[in-house]
């Protein structure tokens, strides 16, 4: 099983991007990961919300093939502690399934197209980050699940 996250939008911070960069080398470690980034819709502020959803959504599905099980990062999703979290990647990964898609969306969420592909939903807290830092909240999350399924030490230093 391979795992992509796909993003809307470049990191501006430097800081946090040598973080992404250093979570994304160390999960290559286990697993094969693509960070894959959509650069944000030119002119959105001429574009409604629905617009700007619907135009995401369709740069999206053209990054996903037929076989790929999307998962939605969605404030409504089901919320896991890391263990969960390890156990939900262990299941995907013993079911067969080629690759899995995390999907963080732009700033008004998830066109009705990509709600209906998505396959689960996943929220990382009741709070609200900046997309920015959600990546780096994935990868990392993702490297750990990692670490806690090859019993290492990572999870209680």
């Amino acid at each position: 099983m391979t795992i992509k996250l796909i993003t809307i939008g470049k990191t501006d911070n430097k800081q946090l991007q040598a973080l992404i960069d250093e979570y994304t080398k160390r999960l290559g470690f286990y697993i094969t990961f693509n960070l894959e980034i959509i650069p944000d819709i030119k002119n959105s502020k001429n574009l409604s919300e629905a617009q700007q959803k619907q135009k995401e959504g369709e740069l999206i599905l053209k990054k996903l093939s037929a076989t790929d099980v999307l998962i939605l990062l969605d404030e409504n999703g089901k919320q896991h502690d890391s263990v969960g979290f390890s156990n939900y990647l262990q299941k995907h990964m013993n079911s067969g399934i080629k690759q899995l898609v995390f999907v963080i969306g732009g700033p008004y969420g998830f066109s009705e197209d990509i709600y209906n592909k998505a396959k689960g939903k996943i929220s990382l807290s009741k709070m609200t980050f900046s997309h920015q830092m959600v990546r780096l909240f994935v990868i990392e999350q993702l490297y750990r699940g990692f670490t806690i399924l090859k019993n290492e030490p990572y999870h209680h230093r």
